[in-house]
């Protein structure tokens, strides 16, 4: 999850930054408001799913930031600030924040809004390219978000609800590696420390329930990833794939390896 964190402190950015990464997240770090709303032009990149702001910036104030972010986007907005009266409060939430935690914070409660608030949706602009209930097809495998269903070779497959949400997750990019942090965020709602074993009964579950083994690889000292479809080699001087060279069947043995 891309996310961007509005703050003027070098030092504080560092570290919320160095915590926010081991929980999975891909933080863009903007020192002003003027870099914060050249960030959130599209160009191309994953949008943001989260915007973290500071209030007090030396170019602007953040007050005036949330109003032209809200102005020309829906991605959600948490406040982070020192300004913990109630009227500075009821003033961010009027401009169209979506959240407000005052400084000195618990890191698990940030984390747990961070996740309430981009589980409202994805940013404008977002929506028709990753639908959040659309079909994923990969392998022979349907994954239907909205129905929470999932197929293999037209054959219906019961997953758990962690299951199919691992599963989605993977699909989503096959061939990209999802790191364990990012995963238990996503899916756990929660830091992965103390939890590899819940991962990998998982991941196995998911391996023998899709009766496909080699579906997920697990990258050592990283995460794992769903494997892509590997595309049919085409057949060599017009032999009939699998043939041999006088056209006879290919070896079933060799086919094994």
């Amino acid at each position: 999850m891309r996310l961007l964190l509005v703050e003027d402190d070098d030092r504080v950015a560092a570290a919320l930054t160095a915590v926010l990464g081991r929980h999975g997240f891909q933080v863009r770090h903007a020192r002003s408001g003027h870099e914060a709303l050249d960030a959130l032009v599209p160009d191309g990149s994953e949008p943001f799913r989260v915007v973290l702001l500071d209030l007090g910036l030396p170019d602007r104030d953040g007050f005036e930031v949330c109003s032209r972010i809200r102005a020309g986007s829906g991605i959600p907005v948490i406040m982070v600030t020192a300004r913990a009266d109630i009227r500075s409060r009821i003033h961010g939430l009027n401009l169209g924040a979506d959240d407000y935690i005052t400084k000195p914070y618990d890191m698990g409660e940030l984390l747990a809004r961070i996740h309430a608030v981009a589980r409202r949706g994805l940013p404008a602009g977002a929506a028709a390219d990753r639908p959040a209930g659309g079909p994923l097809e990969s392998r022979g495998i349907v994954i239907d978000r909205e129905r929470r269903r999932v197929s293999v070779n037209g054959r219906d497959v019961p997953l758990t609800r962690k299951e199919f949400d691992l599963l989605a997750l993977l699909a989503q990019s096959p061939g990209v590696v999802y790191r364990r942090e990012q995963i238990f965020s996503e899916v756990w709602r929660s830091g992965w420390e103390g939890n590899g074993r819940t991962l990998e009964v998982h991941i196995g579950s998911l391996r023998t329930k899709l009766g496909l083994p080699g579906l997920v690889e697990a990258v050592r000292g990283v995460g794992y990833r769903l494997i892509p479809e590997q595309p049919a080699e085409p057949a060599a001087d017009g032999a009939a794939p699998g043939a041999g060279p006088a056209g006879d069947a290919a070896d079933p043995a060799a086919a094994e390896r």
